[in-house]
Protein backbone atom coordinates (compact mmCIF):
# COMPACT_ATOMS: atom_id res chain seq x y z
CA UNK A 1 0.00 0.00 0.00
CA UNK A 2 1.40 3.36 -1.00
CA UNK A 3 0.70 5.64 2.09
CA UNK A 4 2.01 9.12 0.04
CA UNK A 5 4.95 11.24 -0.96
CA UNK A 6 7.62 11.19 1.28
CA UNK A 7 10.14 13.71 -0.07
CA UNK A 8 11.69 15.23 -3.34
CA UNK A 9 15.45 14.40 -3.90
CA UNK A 10 17.98 17.62 -5.23
CA UNK A 11 21.40 17.34 -6.48
CA UNK A 12 23.20 20.45 -5.55
CA UNK A 13 26.61 21.84 -6.17
CA UNK A 14 26.37 23.89 -2.85
CA UNK A 15 24.26 21.73 -0.13
CA UNK A 16 24.51 24.64 2.50
CA UNK A 17 23.34 27.18 0.11
CA UNK A 18 20.51 25.30 -0.85
CA UNK A 19 19.53 23.92 2.38
CA UNK A 20 19.35 27.81 3.79
CA UNK A 21 17.31 28.86 0.92
CA UNK A 22 14.83 25.71 1.38
CA UNK A 23 14.57 26.80 5.20
CA UNK A 24 14.55 30.30 4.86
CA UNK A 25 12.36 31.15 2.40
CA UNK A 26 9.84 28.00 2.55
CA UNK A 27 10.15 27.07 6.84
CA UNK A 28 11.96 23.90 6.11
CA UNK A 29 13.80 22.41 9.35
CA UNK A 30 16.76 20.50 8.88
CA UNK A 31 15.91 16.40 10.45
CA UNK A 32 18.90 14.47 9.47
CA UNK A 33 22.69 15.31 8.26
CA UNK A 34 24.60 12.92 7.21
CA UNK A 35 27.83 11.70 4.59
CA UNK A 36 29.38 9.06 3.24
CA UNK A 37 32.87 7.76 1.60
CA UNK A 38 32.94 4.84 -0.80
CA UNK A 39 30.43 2.72 1.06
CA UNK A 40 29.53 -0.33 -1.09
CA UNK A 41 25.49 -0.36 0.32
CA UNK A 42 24.87 3.30 -0.63
CA UNK A 43 26.89 2.78 -3.46
CA UNK A 44 24.27 -0.24 -4.84
CA UNK A 45 21.47 1.50 -4.01
CA UNK A 46 21.94 5.11 -6.10
CA UNK A 47 23.81 2.55 -8.66
CA UNK A 48 26.89 4.83 -8.60
CA UNK A 49 30.99 3.62 -8.17
CA UNK A 50 32.75 5.00 -5.44
CA UNK A 51 30.51 7.99 -4.09
CA UNK A 52 31.32 10.30 -1.45
CA UNK A 53 28.67 12.75 -0.85
CA UNK A 54 26.54 15.18 1.82
CA UNK A 55 22.99 14.86 2.59
CA UNK A 56 20.59 16.77 4.22
CA UNK A 57 16.68 15.46 4.87
CA UNK A 58 14.26 18.74 5.47
CA UNK A 59 11.51 18.38 7.13
CA UNK A 60 7.96 20.18 6.53
CA UNK A 61 4.60 20.07 7.41
CA UNK A 62 3.99 16.96 5.15
CA UNK A 63 6.52 16.45 3.24
CA UNK A 64 10.40 16.55 2.96
CA UNK A 65 13.10 17.49 0.75
CA UNK A 66 16.35 15.40 0.40
CA UNK A 67 19.36 17.38 0.00
CA UNK A 68 22.59 15.62 -1.73
CA UNK A 69 25.92 17.63 -2.08
CA UNK A 70 27.88 14.38 -4.53
CA UNK A 71 32.07 15.18 -4.24
CA UNK A 72 31.95 11.68 -6.34
CA UNK A 73 32.09 10.78 -8.95
CA UNK A 74 32.00 14.47 -10.48
CA UNK A 75 28.60 15.61 -11.18
CA UNK A 76 27.13 17.19 -14.58
CA UNK A 77 26.53 20.73 -14.59
CA UNK A 78 23.58 21.68 -14.96
CA UNK A 79 21.87 25.16 -16.39
CA UNK A 80 20.14 27.05 -13.93
CA UNK A 81 17.71 27.78 -16.84
CA UNK A 82 17.44 24.00 -18.19
CA UNK A 83 13.84 23.88 -19.88
CA UNK A 84 11.46 22.38 -18.09
CA UNK A 85 10.12 20.01 -21.00
CA UNK A 86 13.89 18.31 -20.78
CA UNK A 87 13.22 14.66 -19.51
CA UNK A 88 13.38 13.94 -15.66
CA UNK A 89 12.72 16.19 -12.92
CA UNK A 90 10.64 18.98 -13.96
CA UNK A 91 9.36 20.42 -10.69
CA UNK A 92 7.63 20.39 -7.54
CA UNK A 93 4.79 21.92 -6.75
CA UNK A 94 3.61 24.14 -3.29
CA UNK A 95 -0.02 24.64 -2.96
CA UNK A 96 -0.38 28.34 -0.96
CA UNK A 97 -3.48 30.10 0.08
CA UNK A 98 -2.27 33.90 -1.22
CA UNK A 99 0.05 33.02 -4.56
CA UNK A 100 0.47 36.87 -4.70
CA UNK A 101 1.87 37.39 -1.19
CA UNK A 102 4.18 34.12 -1.36
CA UNK A 103 5.15 35.24 -5.04
CA UNK A 104 6.45 38.63 -3.68
CA UNK A 105 7.67 37.01 -0.74
CA UNK A 106 9.82 34.59 -2.51
CA UNK A 107 11.13 36.56 -4.94
CA UNK A 108 12.16 39.15 -1.60
CA UNK A 109 13.92 35.71 -0.70
CA UNK A 110 16.05 35.59 -4.10
CA UNK A 111 13.52 33.26 -6.08
CA UNK A 112 13.53 34.01 -10.08
CA UNK A 113 10.02 33.66 -11.35
CA UNK A 114 9.14 32.88 -14.79
CA UNK A 115 6.20 34.86 -14.79
CA UNK A 116 3.65 36.67 -12.35
CA UNK A 117 1.26 34.10 -10.87
CA UNK A 118 -1.21 33.44 -13.37
CA UNK A 119 -4.69 31.54 -14.20
CA UNK A 120 -4.20 29.36 -17.54
CA UNK A 121 -8.07 28.55 -17.70
CA UNK A 122 -7.14 25.03 -19.22
CA UNK A 123 -6.96 23.33 -15.89
CA UNK A 124 -9.79 24.44 -13.29
CA UNK A 125 -9.86 27.45 -11.40
CA UNK A 126 -6.31 27.84 -9.39
CA UNK A 127 -3.79 30.23 -10.11
CA UNK A 128 -0.26 29.22 -11.00
CA UNK A 129 4.01 30.55 -10.85
CA UNK A 130 7.10 28.74 -11.82
CA UNK A 131 9.43 30.05 -9.96
CA UNK A 132 13.59 28.69 -9.57
CA UNK A 133 15.92 27.77 -6.63
CA UNK A 134 19.25 28.82 -6.91
CA UNK A 135 20.26 25.93 -9.05
CA UNK A 136 17.33 26.54 -11.44
CA UNK A 137 15.36 23.77 -9.76
CA UNK A 138 11.50 24.80 -10.48
CA UNK A 139 9.13 25.01 -7.90
CA UNK A 140 5.73 26.02 -8.80
CA UNK A 141 2.92 27.57 -6.21
CA UNK A 142 -0.37 26.78 -6.75
CA UNK A 143 -3.26 28.66 -5.28
CA UNK A 144 -7.08 26.87 -5.74
CA UNK A 145 -9.68 29.36 -6.29
CA UNK A 146 -12.33 26.55 -5.85
CA UNK A 147 -12.94 25.26 -2.43
CA UNK A 148 -14.37 22.23 -3.24
CA UNK A 149 -11.61 21.34 -6.28
CA UNK A 150 -10.51 17.06 -6.23
CA UNK A 151 -6.96 18.70 -6.79
CA UNK A 152 -7.01 20.84 -3.64
CA UNK A 153 -4.87 19.86 -0.30
CA UNK A 154 -6.87 19.26 2.81
CA UNK A 155 -6.22 22.24 4.93
CA UNK A 156 -3.08 21.51 7.50
CA UNK A 157 -2.93 22.98 10.99
CA UNK A 158 -0.37 25.74 10.26
CA UNK A 159 1.85 25.89 6.72
CA UNK A 160 5.14 25.39 5.91
CA UNK A 161 6.27 28.86 5.61
CA UNK A 162 3.75 30.50 8.32
CA UNK A 163 5.34 34.05 8.15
Amino acid sequence: MIVGVHHVAISTPDLDRLVSFYCDNFGFEVSYRNAWRENLAIDQLVGLDGSVARVAMLRAVNTHIEVFEYAAPAPAEASVNRPVCDHGYTHFCLEVEDIEEEYQRLMRGGMRFHCPPISTGSSGNFRAAYGRDPDGNVIELVEHGDSESPMRLETLTGGIADH
